[in-house]
């Protein structure tokens, strides 16, 4: 555990029980029954058909106005919405592979291939095993692959183990931050094609078919519209909107939270509320965000239909403080500063310079 208000054998993990009491069960099983009992996890399909159904126009849309507008620089207003689209894109197959749309796993396998992998060109078992892993142990440097140091370091410890880039960045990562998310897209791309290769990928050849369809087919809408130059630049625009989108919608969730190392094994219910971190806001940080502003309440119940997470918001949160558990909730803008504020924290150690030598 790795914040700055839960030293080494205090703080939240350490002192708050594991059990509910009077028998009830574990903490958590006593909140789930309450959830339960409030409807909260009963399916939505009219709510998932509207949205699915709305996003699909404009998704057709978009593309359609591209053809239709044709040679033009106005074509990177397209890119930019195009952008936005392939993210809400992203954000339905998240909900498909939680499994909130359709509760049996064919189904939403093949809807979640045709959202991630055919419209917007992310392997969806890629993903899916790694959302996964991220969900059992969030904020684990050695069990979450969403605080591994690829390029950007989590920890002090993670940044002085540095090598390579992570080391060259580091010491500066906060202010990196925002320009590597433009290069997010582009690296989800390039993860799912270098998943196929991987032994463990599974259905392999419907995921390289749908993949390969989804590249082809936008390569071939680029090169045929635009002139060369005009089709690098769109490329360029496009999946830098849908990266920095995708960054700036799962980067308030976590970053600057607690971490945890080791043997760091909380309860289920302090192990997911404690690294995470709800973006208050209206119906239309709901829409942006697409409910993941819903962080506490999503890793509690990932299943749990998004527009039930603004109702159990109130529940979850009055449990919490029944409890004593911390429950952490921001603003949007806020949030993003506590993220980038705990970056710079973190490459701290590659910023100080080793002391001179002194002459014997």
């Amino acid at each position: 555990m790795r914040p700055a208000a839960a030293a080494a054998g205090q703080g939240p993990y350490a002192t708050e029980p594991e059990s509910a009491p009077n028998g009830e069960g574990s903490d958590f099983a006593v909140l789930a029954r309450r959830i339960t009992a409030s409807g909260l996890m009963t399916r939505r399909p009219g709510y998932y058909g509207a949205r699915t159904g709305g996003l699909a126009v404009c998704y057709a849309g978009t593309w359609v106005a591209f053809v239709l507008l044709g040679h033009t620089w106005w074509q990177l207003v397209t890119a930019g919405v195009l952008g936005v689209m392939f993210a809400q894109v992203a954000l339905v197959a998240h909900d498909i592979a939680h499994r909130q749309v359709f509760r049996l796993r064919r189904p939403s396998e093949a809807a979640g291939r045709i959202a991630g992998n055919l419209c917007v060109g992310m392997s969806y078992g890629w993903w899916q095993d790694k959302h996964t892993r991220h969900h059992a142990n969030p904020n684990h440097e050695d069990l979450d692959p969403d605080v591994v140091p690829y390029i950007l370091v989590w920890s002090q410890d993670q940044a002085r183990a540095a090598r390579g880039l992570p080391r060259r960045l580091g010491a500066r990562q906060a202010y990196w931050f925002f320009p590597l998310l433009a290069l997010e897209g582009m690296n989800l791309h390039v993860a799912g094609v270098r998943a196929l290769f991987r032994p463990a990928c599974k259905q392999r050849a419907l995921e390289a078919v749908l993949l390969g369809l989804h590249i082809a087919g936008y390569a071939a809408a680029l090169l045929l519209v635009l002139p060369p130059v005009q089709a690098l630049v769109f490329l360029a625009v496009h999946q830098a909107v849908f990266g920095v989108y995708m960054g700036c919608t799962f980067a308030p969730n976590h970053k600057g939270m607690p971490t945890l190392t080791g043997d760091d094994r909380p309860d289920f219910l302090r192990r997911q509320v404690l690294t995470s971190r709800n973006v208050r806001g209206g119906r239309l940080t709901d829409l942006v965000l697409g409910g993941l502003n819903y962080q506490i309440e999503h890793h509690l119940f990932p299943s749990m239909p998004t527009p039930h997470l603004r109702r159990a918001q109130p529940i979850v949160k009055a449990y919490c403080a029944e409890l004593g558990i911390q429950y952490t909730e921001s603003g949007l803008v806020t949030s993003y500063a506590q993220a980038l504020r705990h970056l710079h924290h973190a490459g701290a150690p590659l910023r100080r310079r080793p002391a001179p030598e002194t002459a014997p």
